[in-house]
């Protein structure tokens, strides 16, 4: 939506490529906002629809000179980009000693966690990511969740910046999210859930006097036709109890696949193994 509206004011013709996933009511808006949406049709074999999106992207660079992809994945620029945020987080809460954030591309959790520990070098840093995500070490499958994960290695992701690594399950995702909009009358999308769950507990686990910062990325308007569509949960078994209060915890990512609400103190950049 963002490269969208910089097309319109720069006057810039934006073809954003996407997958099957991406709701109906984004694709409808970002093409009334002049965007030209390319939509994959099939999976990488191996990076899943990021791979096909971004070789996609490849062929468009090359059968046009003049293109140029901002590379989301990889580019500082999105790191740097989240300099206001940590500033503003600081302004109102003052000294965080914990940061929770959900991690895709790296880009914020990066961004935010860099400008905090400055002015907090033991500032603590726990990411979430979902189950099926190869970003900390876990094998690829197949992800229902969206915003957060990866089934490639994002370069901006800050491997030695997180403290911890958290996993979540769909249905532990939709039931955060539920509960938070009954509760709070606040919600959000596959991330917030992810992190809203991670972050409660970490407000259970913590002394009472740590200040805990999490990063909730959207609201949830794009959402209704998935986690708070009773039709499409129930087809995915969404729905049908509360998760657990506490994670299960493994050594390494290495140890074992996880399909539930999994952590790890230990945190390994698989792209070195795989180098």
């Amino acid at each position: 939506m963002g490269l969208a509206l910089a097309g319109h004011v720069y006057r810039h013709p934006v073809t954003l490529v996407t997958d099957p996933g991406l709701e109906p009511i984004i694709q409808r808006m970002l093409t009334a906002y002049g965007a030209r949406v390319d939509v994959v049709c099939e999976p990488h074999p191996v990076g899943g629809w990021q791979q096909a999106r971004k070789d996609r992207v490849a062929q468009l660079l090359a059968a046009d000179s003049r293109a140029w992809n901002p590379n989301q994945y990889s580019n500082p620029d999105n790191v740097d980009a989240y300099r206001p945020l940590a500033l503003e987080l600081l302004a109102q809460l003052g000294r965080i000693d914990v940061l929770v954030c959900s991690v895709g591309t790296g880009g914020h959790s990066a961004g935010v966690a860099r400008v905090l520990c400055e002015f907090n070098p033991e500032m603590q840093l726990i990411g979430v990511d979902t189950i099926g995500s190869t970003i900390f070490g876990q094998p690829a499958s197949s992800r229902l969740m969206r915003g957060l994960g990866s089934s490639i290695y994002p370069g901006n992701v800050d491997y030695g910046a997180f403290n911890e690594v958290h996993w979540v399950a769909p249905a532990e995702a939709v039931w955060a999210c539920r509960t938070l909009a009954a509760t709070q009358y606040a919600s959000g999308g596959w991330s917030v859930g992810a992190v809203a769950l991670v972050a409660g507990w970490a407000a259970r686990t913590f002394s009472p006097d740590t200040t805990i910062a999490a990063v909730f990325p959207d609201g949830p308007q794009r959402y209704f036709d998935t986690i708070y569509n009773d039709e499409y949960c129930n087809q995915h078994q969404l729905l049908g109890g509360e998760p657990p209060t506490e994670p299960d915890e493994i050594a390494t990512p290495l140890d074992t696949v996880v399909s539930r609400w999994t952590r790890s103190t230990t945190v390994v950049n698989p792209t070195l193994a795989v180098a």
